[in-house]
């Protein structure tokens, strides 16, 4: 059974009086362990199917499976249960708290998921070993370089133990040296097991996964395997 199925996605959003549709009938499964690419020029509708997925938003038609549940007959709060236990989330600025410690920042989920202290510290603090942050878990994000505190975003993303990470345009603020490194975790993320959905507008970004979607006008335009991964 597949960790994401879309079937006939469509999104349409209110412009005055007129409805303007942005997907026309996305179609997708993403199995357990891939790792995702999604491309295209803006407009193509990627990150309006990134958010879907993310249930950070809902289609105006189609149905969405979640790990096997159809999530339009989930409540509210049941939705922000599941997309808690089962997504992680790293974004292109970041998102981190500025006044408030690399430590912290990677525990708020878990505040969220309403875990105990001393467990979210313990936790917090092993995905920040995992992204070879041990020595900076005080620093604050102003103290930190670019690609530090994408570190630290995306042990944020994986302390809740999710078997899902998705990233949206994750090296979009790096320079291509640091975009290698953290790519390179991404890849070891997966290889671990972890689903990973990226959207990015980089080829050199897109070559590290496992499959790369081309998204234009709405609809996927082409979905092929990665046979030459970074």
């Amino acid at each position: 059974m597949p960790i994401l199925k879309l079937k006939d996605i469509r999104k349409s959003f209110e412009l005055g009086d007129d409805f303007i549709e942005i997907l026309h009938g996305v179609n997708l499964s993403v199995e357990k362990g891939e790792f995702v690419a999604m491309m295209g020029p803006s407009g193509s509708g990627k990150s309006t199917t990134m958010n879907i997925l993310g249930c950070l938003d809902q289609q105006t038609s189609g149905e969405y499976f979640l790990d096997g549940k159809n999530v339009a007959t989930l409540t509210s709060d049941q939705l922000a249960h599941m997309r808690n236990q089962l997504i992680g989330f790293v974004f292109q600025g970041f998102n981190l708290l500025s006044k408030t410690s690399a430590l912290d920042n990677v525990a708020m989920p878990l505040l969220y998921a309403g875990v105990s202290k001393q467990e979210r510290y313990k936790r917090a603090e092993f995905a920040l070993d995992k992204m070879g942050l041990l020595d900076r878990i005080h620093h604050e994000p102003t103290q930190l370089s670019g690609g530090q505190q994408q570190r630290v975003a995306i042990a944020r993303g994986i302390v809740n133990n999710a078997p899902i990470l998705m990233a949206d345009e994750p090296t979009g603020n790096l320079d291509s040296k640091t975009s290698d490194e953290i790519m390179n975790l991404f890849k070891e993320l997966n290889n671990a097991g972890i689903t990973i959905i990226l959207v990015t507008h980089e080829p050199d970004v897109a070559a590290y996964a496992k499959r790369i979607l081309l998204f234009k006008d709405g609809i996927i335009q082409d979905d092929q395997i990665n046979d030459n991964r970074r």
